[in-house]
């Protein structure tokens, strides 16, 4: 087992592994910027180490200064936490020339998952369920018309260099497919410089299910259930809870099953999440792997008793998975606190926090490194805690969770809090109704 893990995070993140290290007895070194130096995650680390200033790529993300931080200190292993260098391959790899564990994955795991047409070619050749659609560029014209039938519409047109929404068009039709075929090229010329397009089935009323896995240096895997994050707003999710309201016995099985079999085709090594878009009829296509630990993680943690930190560092010291799937004895759900003002299309909203009263009471958790008087940086994520509640069953949740954002004060900046409250108490939250077009469709 290692005798020092250097956490190359920051926050909420930090503090919670260096929780775990110390119930683990393994020491810890905090590294932080200089916006970070009041932080909890600096204070409650055995040693501390600044290594720059608050912008991130002169810090958080200066592998350098990291990898010097872990040398001077004798740190024996990197816990890379979320965001920020862990899924950067090159950091894994710089980390096994330093003969430091990178506890995470391999270099050539990250490239692997990180490239998502090999990451959907190596799916296939898996088994795993993937969104049908053509391979390569399409030519033309009739190339996309041919795919379309083939596929069946409706169908999405993709920019082959897109991204944040740009280069995509939905269509229904022969028709819908030839008006917006020169229009979507058009504007993936204007905007990537590249105006290549593929298709993809587009996948109606879609929500967003991921499965927790954990594997072994033996390439054996085990999953631990599902996480529905339907509740997103671009992409950014903000709410999520296990297990999905929408889940049956049935597909739990299928998609975990699915889920190893991602891990294993891969010779996957640590805990990781295979993520899944499921539409209405509950066939579900593979998406991406996240080869991290994951914001909500915490829920998974709830509802089957298992610390997942601490399983990301037995994995990484070489130990062995039981191979036993988990199931979720109750049910969880998590909240993101961000400070950001939900009624100015969540603007960020850093400064001082001023008042500050946390809620408790049974069933209620909350992972967080701000307290009364920390003042909030304006230069990284606006997340400031993760309200999390477990309860017998999914009603019994939401009213912990209406309770518990009821008792959370934060004064002195706007938070996502009101939001959470408006949420908990909306009849398609209540009824599990939703997809990830939520937020889109409704006003909270």
């Amino acid at each position: 087992m290692f005798k020092k893990i250097l956490i190359a995070n920051r926050g909420e993140i930090a503090l919670r592994v260096i929780r775990t290290c110390k119930e683990m007895g393994i020491k810890t070194v905090a590294v932080y910027s200089t916006a970070d130096a009041d932080s909890l995650h600096v204070r409650f680390a055995d040693e501390a180490v600044c290594i720059g200033p608050p912008k991130s790529a002169e810090s958080y993300l200066d592998i350098p200064k990291i990898i010097a931080a872990a040398e001077i200190t004798n740190a024996d292993a990197i816990h890379p936490g979320y965001g920020f260098l862990s899924e950067n391959a090159d950091f894994s790899r710089i980390c096994a020339e330093n003969n430091i564990k990178f506890i995470g994955a391999s270099p050539e795991m990250i490239d692997a998952m990180g490239d998502k047409a090999s990451a959907k070619e190596t799916m296939k050749k898996a088994g795993v369920p993937t969104i049908p659609g053509n391979v390569g560029i399409l030519e033309s014209l009739e190339d996309a018309t041919s795919c379309a039938h083939e596929i069946g519409y409706p169908v999405m047109l993709k920019a082959t260099a897109g991204g944040g929404g740009k280069g995509m068009q939905v269509c229904h039709d022969v028709a819908g497919l030839a008006e917006g075929w020169e229009s979507t090229r058009r504007e993936a010329g204007a905007a990537f410089g590249n105006d290549g397009m593929y298709m993809e089935k587009f996948v109606q009323e879609p929500r967003h299910i991921e499965i927790q896995i954990a594997a072994d240096q033996r390439g054996k895997a085990c999953h631990l259930s599902e996480r529905d994050c339907s509740i997103q707003r671009r992409h950014q999710k903000l709410v999520e809870e296990t297990p999905s309201p929408f889940m049956t016995d049935e597909l739990r099985e299928a998609m975990g099953t699915a889920a190893i079999k991602a891990a294993e085709a891969v010779k996957y090594e640590g805990v990781g999440t295979v993520e899944f878009l499921v539409d209405a009829n509950r066939d579900f296509y593979f998406m991406e792997m996240n080869t991290r630990i994951q914001v909500e993680h915490t829920i998974t943690e709830e509802v089957v008793s298992y610390d997942l930190v601490k399983e990301q560092i037995k994995l990484a010291a070489g130990e062995n998975i039981s191979g036993k799937n988990h199931y979720p004895k109750m049910h969880a759900i998590q909240c993101r606190i961000n400070a950001e003002d939900p009624d100015r299309n969540f603007a960020p909203c850093p400064g001082t926090i001023n008042v500050y009263h946390a809620p408790g009471g049974h069933g209620v958790r909350l992972d967080t490194h701000v307290y009364a008087g920390y003042q909030i940086p304006p230069y990284y994520d606006s997340m400031i805690a993760k309200l999390i509640v477990v309860a017998q069953t999914r009603e019994e949740a939401i009213k912990k969770m209406q309770r518990a954002l009821d008792e959370y004060i934060i004064e002195g900046v706007k938070t996502t809090i009101p939001f959470h409250q408006r949420l908990m108490r909306h009849p398609r939250f209540l009824s599990g109704d939703f997809t990830t077009k939520f937020m889109e469709e409704e006003t909270v």
